[in-house]
């Protein structure tokens, strides 16, 4: 036995409620019979607009639902994005720093080989220090960027990749940045 939907009990309702018409039109009625399809057709529409009231407030809750469904999926999608570029480009940073210590202690190893001493020795002592420097600053540098890009997502956003999305209650999201509106 299937379940009738809401609007189909209230065509039904409405059906009975036009029979009936129908019938009181084809035959007279005394004041117990009137008395009586009062309040039918006053029970029938209290009941309809019980119907409707429970409608409005099913649909209401199932938008509701997508929508904060939509928002979570869309969150975690840009967290998601947001880790692996981060994971990317610290593989990137550990692998090129690999490879300039191994060509600095291979450009060492040379040096000492061929010309040997304290000059070789001093020599190599700068080229760390000047490399190390050239690191901190690197990072640095990536600080700073870091933090603007927190207080400026909107600036920002394009140039990482991401694009602003406005929302129409005036929120707005980067795929790496979200900011939830005033209330």
């Amino acid at each position: 036995m299937s379940v009738k939907d809401p609007f189909e009990i209230l065509a039904d309702e409405i059906t009975l409620i036009r029979r009936q018409i129908d019938h009181l039109q084809r035959t007279s009625l005394d004041r117990k019979d009137a008395e009586h399809l009062n309040s039918v057709v006053a029970e029938s529409l209290d009941h309809m607009a019980k119907l409707t009231a429970g409608i409005d407030r099913s649909i209401t809750s199932r938008l509701n639902l997508a929508t904060e469904r939509t928002r979570i999926t869309a969150t975690e999608a840009a967290q998601g994005a947001a880790e692996a570029a981060i994971e990317k480009s610290h593989a990137r940073s550990l692998e090129a720093a690999r490879s300039l210590s191994e060509a600095a202690g291979e450009a060492r190893r040379e040096a000492w080989r061929y010309f040997g001493g304290f000059w070789v020795w001093l020599a190599s002592i700068g080229a760390t220090g000047a490399l190390l420097g050239a690191l901190v600053a690197f990072w640095i540098g990536g600080t700073i960027a870091a933090r603007d890009f927190g207080d400026h997502p909107g600036i920002f956003c394009g140039r990482a990749g991401g694009q602003v999305v406005k929302q129409s209650d005036g929120s707005s999201y980067c795929a790496v940045w979200i900011r939830k509106p005033d209330r």
